[in-house]
């Protein structure tokens, strides 16, 4: 694994460092989603422990994330992907995505993988599109999971 834990551009900081990452936010972001409604902070926590993230930052303020699930070797997913309201239209999510994607661990995979019901054209820019073959792929969605989780 790269010892590459941060990128800067102008007032901003791009870390992988896990230890920097506000859960709190990350979770009441998530759990306000579309894609995460309700998650529990501990399955949010759980899902960072087990993947590559990454925060922005402005100042010691986190105003975005990102989280890949990977096997560093052929294929990843990307999830989470969030840029904070106030921080939009500064080429944040652009640049977080260039980041994630020219991270040194993520270079040479065979297959990238994501779901978005709205963002296509941020993730068009650093050259994600729509599924060519579209009847190869499966899934098991259980969208109510976390409404029904009680911890």
């Amino acid at each position: 694994m790269t010892d590459k834990t941060e990128w800067r551009k102008g007032d901003f900081v791009i870390s992988t460092e896990k230890e920097r990452f506000d859960r709190p936010l990350i979770q009441r972001f998530l759990s306000g989603s579309y894609w995460a409604k309700g998650i529990p902070l501990d399955v949010v926590e759980k899902s960072i422990e087990n993947a590559l993230c990454f925060g922005v930052y402005k100042g010691k303020e986190q105003v975005g994330f990102a989280r890949v699930i990977t096997d560093y070797a052929t294929f990843a997913y990307l999830a989470d992907v969030f840029v904070l309201e106030g921080n939009r239209g500064e080429g944040l999510g652009v640049w977080l995505m260039e980041v994630v994607m020219a991270h040194p661990d993520l270079r040479g995979l065979r297959r990238w993988m994501l779901v978005t019901r709205d963002a296509h054209r941020l993730y068009e820019k650093t050259g994600w599109r729509t599924v060519a073959s579209p009847e190869r792929f499966m899934e098991i969605v259980n969208p109510n999971i976390y409404v029904r989780r009680k911890k």
